[in-house]
């Protein structure tokens, strides 16, 4: 039970660590429009991930037909249900994600993943009926007071954070809901389903392909580095661990993305930062105590 726990809390925390990196390529192709990279992370993504499975997960992909054909009428319509709404909260948060990064300001970025394990944690406890211990209560306060804390700065980039934070919240709260299909396969759809959102508002604002070997260049790092593994991954976690705990690693982003932010790009830091992101990374280790000490103990074993 260790080794499995282990397993799927490595998956939850890699995507974390990816995504915090996410503002080099977003920063690099700042000069095109917030909506074309999204248009074309998503397009493309699409085409990838579908390659992907046709070539290589057939099987899978049958089996998932297959069952989905057997259930209810009601599970079916649950499942449409549960795809929509995910994917509508997934492509908001892209988009509010892109925007915040490129044209309001890297911080907001990171913020925004620190707002969203409270509320991920929250809606866990709240619509899914997932228990948190004291030890789990206790980080998610101190994680609360250092978001708190460091929103006194700019109160425009908190606005942000908490837009891009609850459509992410969302789409990990029902994608928990959502059980008895191949994670991958779950993905595949909801790309579907975002392209044929976005389709109309690509098409009315349709003003020829880009050019720049640049720009293609970043889109594919996006959509293979940033898009489909992390997200592939942070699903096939919602397995084996809640999405509270999936939630509290997010904290795991706005710390690497703050770090590039001051490291990378050279923005300015005072106290006012660093106590607060110290608290969001002492309330990581907090919430997860027990997982990591499961952790090291699959590590003495092993040795």
């Amino acid at each position: 039970m260790a080794k499995s726990n282990v397993r799927y809390l490595l998956a939850g925390f890699i995507p974390f660590v990816i995504w915090g990196c996410f503002s080099i390529p977003l920063r690099n192709i700042k000069g095109f429009p917030s909506e074309e990279i999204l248009y074309y992370r998503i397009f493309t993504s699409l085409i990838l991930l579908w390659t992907a499975i046709l070539l290589f997960r057939k099987k899978q992909l049958k089996t998932d037909i297959a069952y989905v054909k057997a259930v209810s009428k009601k599970q079916k319509a649950t499942y449409m249900w549960q795809i929509l709404v995910a994917t509508v909260f997934l492509v908001l948060n892209w988009y509010t994600f892109i925007y915040a990064v490129n044209n309001v300001s890297l911080t907001s970025g990171a913020f925004a993943y620190m707002v969203c394990p409270l509320l991920t944690a929250f809606g866990g406890f709240v619509i899914l009926k997932e228990q948190l211990s004291t030890l789990k209560l206790i980080s998610l306060t101190v994680a609360l007071i250092s978001v708190v804390f460091l929103a006194t700065g700019s109160l425009r980039d908190v606005i942000w954070s908490v837009i891009i934070a609850a459509f992410y919240a969302g789409y990990l709260v029902i994608q928990r809901k959502m059980q008895g299909i191949d994670k991958l396969n779950v993905l595949a759809v909801q790309f579907l389903v975002a392209c044929l959102i976005l389709l109309p508002f690509y098409i009315y604002q349709f003003q020829g392909v880009p050019q720049s070997g640049w720009f293609w260049m970043h889109i594919l790092i996006i959509a293979v580095v940033f898009t489909i593994i992390p997200l592939f991954l942070s699903l096939y976690s919602l397995i084996g661990i809640p999405s509270s705990t999936l939630g509290i690693l997010i904290y795991i982003n706005p710390i690497i993305a703050f770090a590039i932010a001051v490291l990378y790009f050279g923005e300015s830091i005072n106290a006012n930062q660093l106590y607060s992101y110290l608290l969001l990374l002492f309330s990581v280790v907090l919430f997860n105590w027990n997982l990591i000490k499961e952790m090291f103990n699959v590590k003495i074993v092993n040795t």
